[in-house]
């Protein structure tokens, strides 16, 4: 039986995978979760998942963020900005605001608050970080998608965004979709969604295609891992993203 691998995005409605067995793209399925947790016992079992979220949670930050977070926002360009600064653990463990802004600014050097896209993102994962461990990580992989495209754009960064003022930019959807394209997913899944756009946005789809090209590459060596020597955190997660 063959290796089946996925790259996985956040949407409004839980988790977006794209998936395809290793080493045919032209097979790539999309499979909505409602929680990580689905998504590792899937069956037919994943072998690599490349996942758009935080792993490894520091208990304090220096400017930037952590070590990958730095580090993968500088071969990005235009694009850094896409790329969040993760502040430390205690401030992602708070569900209210002003208290994540207040454990935040007691964790980092200078201090600084959480931005209101960030603390967006802290229940997603908070719910990854519950199920993680250091032995997973030899399955589940920090990605991101903007990486990824870099990586697949021979690692330069696009010059054009996936949104603009919130809303999804065609010109910048259609860059993502043709080098997709390129990678040997098929057009017609990038095409069209068979989900609501409430529940998985277009840019969810692309997103979770572009992670998927990256567990290829984890699989096959291929993958640049930012930093090339991740610290871990507290709980002995290494902090590191995939390319």
């Amino acid at each position: 039986m063959s290796d089946f691998i996925a790259g996985v995005d956040g949407c409004p409605a839980g988790w977006i995978a794209a998936i395809h067995p290793l080493g045919q793209p032209a097979d790539t399925e999309l499979v909505l979760f409602d929680t990580f947790d689905q998504i590792l016992s899937h069956r037919p079992h994943l072998s690599t998942i490349a996942i758009d979220i935080p792993i490894g949670l520091p208990d304090h930050v220096a400017s930037g963020g952590r070590g990958p977070d730095r580090e993968a926002r500088a071969v990005l360009g235009q694009r850094q900005s896409a790329v969040f600064a993760i502040p430390s653990r205690r401030a992602v463990m708070c569900d209210d605001y002003r208290n994540a802004c207040d454990a935040a600014l007691a964790t980092s050097d200078p201090p600084r608050k959480v931005s209101k896209q960030a603390f967006n993102l802290f229940a997603k994962i908070r719910e990854v970080d519950a199920a993680m461990t250091p032995q997973l990580q030899s399955r589940v992989f920090e990605c991101h998608p903007e990486v990824a495209f870099w990586a697949l754009n021979g690692r330069q960064p696009l010059d054009l965004p996936k949104k603009v003022k919130s809303r999804p930019h065609p010109p910048g959807l259609a860059l993502r979709r043709k080098l997709l394209t390129v990678a040997g997913l098929p057009e017609a899944l990038l095409q069209s969604t068979p989900y609501r756009r409430s529940h998985v946005g277009p840019d969810d789809i692309l997103d979770a295609c572009a992670n998927l090209c990256s567990a290829a590459r984890i699989q096959a060596g291929t993958a640049q891992r930012f930093p090339r020597e991740p610290q871990c955190d507290g709980r002995g997660l290494r902090m590191e993203i995939w390319g």
